[in-house]
């Protein structure tokens, strides 16, 4: 059956608090994250009719990522072994998330091409449940964005409870360096610093011991990997002071890095902060809380 071309916006999220639990012997770590939706930067997807049950992928702005390991294709292959919907498609990627900072640009487009997928498949449409799960096979942060709204993740990520985060009246500043953070070698070296034993394969869970929905308030905010973080990149814990001094009531580091974000009382000191740290040719974005 002909497709529906369309054009979907993924957003970004930052976490807003960041707790590594510790590794379990399977290689997994236990977090107690919070993810928050931002809806700036956010990627752009446009689908296109295309020919037969082929996928094809344009990246103007990356076209190192026009290739079969990109997540969009892997996420379209999967759901077609899952449905047997498998409709050819073109996709023009506009790539607007910085990668590697931290904020599940990737994650954020797999999510975006499984919800136009089932939003085409008729019959052969998954449930909300079967997305999650289906979802949780391709990436940890990729359930969470099938949702709307504020989640803490537990399980590998398809666990979400749904926050309360009150940021009302406040201007949200990221902050995205030119400097990547694998996050493979971030978590080998929290487990070295805090006496894990190195596990050649590295694994990436999601769990929360402790899903409270409850408001979260700026002391809340943390995030585990910034120790280790900034000690291999100093640059990124003045980018957090500066921040603070900029009139910040909290920074933080979002996921393992390298972008970080300033919460303010209201966008013209987020403003000022804003230009201060575009001078040193930082890119920046602001959103005002909701």
């Amino acid at each position: 059956m002909p497709i529906t071309p369309a054009t979907l916006v993924a957003p970004a999220k930052i976490n807003l608090h960041l707790e590594i639990l510790g590794l379990r012997e399977d290689g997994y770590h236990e977090l107690r994250t919070l993810f928050y939706p931002v809806d700036v930067p956010c990627d752009l997807l446009k689908i296109e009719p295309g020919h037969d049950d082929h996928f094809y992928i344009r990246c103007p702005e990356r076209p190192e990522l026009e290739t079969t390991s990109n997540l969009i294709y892997k996420t379209w292959k999967a759901y077609g072994a899952a449905t047997g919907f498998q409709p050819g498609i073109f996709v023009t990627l506009t790539k607007n998330i910085p990668m590697g900072g931290g904020l599940g640009g990737g994650s954020s487009d797999s999510a975006a091409m499984l919800k136009w997928l089932n939003s085409e498949a008729g019959d052969k449409a998954l449930s909300q449940d079967e997305m999650i799960a289906l979802a949780a096979t391709l990436g940890a942060d990729i359930p969470f964005f099938l949702m709307d709204g504020p989640a803490w993740a537990g399980g590998i990520g398809e666990v979400l409870t749904p926050a309360t985060v009150d940021l009302t009246g406040m201007t949200l500043l990221i902050a995205c360096p030119d400097i990547h953070v694998d996050t493979p070698w971030a978590f080998k070296c929290w487990d070295e610093k805090n006496g894990f034993p190195n596990i050649a394969e590295s694994l990436t869970s999601q769990e929360s011991g402790n899903k409270n929905p409850a408001p979260v308030s700026p002391a809340d905010m943390v995030n585990d990997f910034e120790p280790v973080v900034f000690e291999a990149h100093p640059t990124l814990r003045k980018i957090k002071d500066n921040l603070l001094e900029y009139g910040a009531k909290k920074a933080a580091m979002s996921g393992s890095g390298a972008s970080l974000f300033g919460l303010f009382p209201d966008r013209v000191t987020a403003t000022f902060a804003a230009k201060a740290l575009e001078k040193d040719g930082i890119e920046i974005f602001t959103m005002e809380c909701q």
